[in-house]
């Protein structure tokens, strides 16, 4: 019962260490709050009003149909610029689009030839310049097409497709982006805040306190893990209930209990991983820099940006060392599919032994610290 008392009190003392440390409390409460709702609100889910110039060269029928086929909500009214406006239009911001239609270019598609259409694209919009580069190679497309065949009338296809999205109905690009923050917030804070605690401790001199008192390595590790993971796991609850169910109205098929039981697993994990870093670093400096080679492949190959199907094998095969390849997976079935216990345990066992590998090999790092530190 000491070593459980010790680690309660400690983990208390790590607490009000936290809440007079101002600027992790503001980061804790926007990562949870307004840093989700601006990951699943400022991604456009359709393009709205992208500003486009035209380079019109050839002064045609042709031309002027394809002039007249971008209007709003998807495109701004059409500037007509000349060819020397392209790089300072694009330059200045003016526009994220610049069709350049060349001379002869009515003559040239009416006499079977394929002329070019020149497009430039300002990437540095990244959203709009991805989904209208589309939009506009379809509308140019069209507009020729039926050009050529002198009517706007569509033949019926041969097959009716009929699609069905599962999960996500209305393909809400918000419904995707808020779940997935939230998944990306855990990992980081859990991380961020374990090895920020130890290295305060490092940079104050209250680690050297910590040796002369009787707690063990073991006891000071598991206080951090618990009163840091307690933290994350709140500031997760609340999130999810308050800002995504409450304010995003994002309907949760499956049980929030279940992934906060995930959450707090995966926690186990992460917050481990922060004190190995920690033990690396000397300094706040350095530690950031570590976290962001930790964090980036963490979060970009556990199959939340993209689906790990789509990577290469060796890369699928080693991500199943780290948690956060089996809490996506875990909290996608259980968020977006309703998934129950089940279905995802074999995800809570991964994570249990991922969870107790990392925190052995953190202690056995934390002991060796606290012996060169005595």
């Amino acid at each position: 019962m000491s070593h459980v008392s010790n680690i309660y009190r400690l983990g208390i003392k790590e607490l009000r260490s936290l809440w007079r440390d101002p600027m992790m409390l503001v980061l804790i409460v926007y990562a949870f709050s307004f840093g989700i709702y601006v990951a699943a609100t400022a991604m456009p889910e359709t393009l709205h009003k992208a500003p486009i110039a035209i380079v019109d060269e050839d002064q045609s029928p042709l031309s002027t149909r394809i002039i007249g086929a971008f209007y709003p909500p998807h495109f701004t009214a059409p500037s007509l610029i000349g060819l020397r406006e392209v790089d300072k239009g694009l330059d200045a911001g003016r526009f994220t689009f610049a069709l350049d239609i060349p001379p002869d270019f009515q003559r040239d598609v009416m006499a079977g030839r394929q002329p070019a259409v020149q497009l430039n694209i300002d990437a540095t919009r990244m959203s709009q310049a991805f989904i209208g580069g589309g939009y506009i190679q379809q509308i140019v497309q069209g507009e020729v097409s039926e050009f050529m065949k002198g009517t706007r009338a569509s033949t019926a296809p041969p097959v009716d497709l009929a699609l069905r999205a599962r999960f996500n109905p209305t393909l809400a690009q918000s419904w995707f982006g808020s779940v997935m923050e939230i998944i990306n917030n855990v990992t980081l804070l859990s991380i961020v805040l374990t090895g920020a605690a130890l290295i305060r401790e490092r940079e104050h001199g209250t680690i050297e306190h910590l040796l002369v008192m009787p707690v063990t390595p073991f006891e000071i590790m598991a206080s951090k893990v618990w009163a840091m993971g307690l933290v994350v796991l709140l500031a997760c609850a609340f999130a999810l209930i308050v800002v995504i169910q409450g304010i995003l109205k994002v309907p949760i098929d499956g049980s929030v209990s279940l992934f906060l039981l995930g959450a707090g697993l995966h926690l186990f994990a992460t917050t481990s991983i922060g004190i190995f870093m920690g033990t690396i670093a000397r300094s706040m400096p350095q530690f950031g820099l570590l976290l962001m080679l930790i964090l980036l492949p963490l979060q970009m190959l556990s199959g939340g940006s993209t689906p790990r199907e789509s990577m290469p094998e060796f890369v699928q095969w080693i991500m199943l060392l780290a948690p956060t390849t089996h809490f996506v997976k875990m909290a996608q079935a259980v968020l977006y599919r309703g998934a129950g216990f089940d279905v995802v345990w074999p995800q809570f066992m991964a994570l249990i032994a991922i969870g107790a590998a990392f925190f052995g090999i953190a202690l056995a790092r934390f002991r060796r610290t606290i012996g060169t530190m005595a």
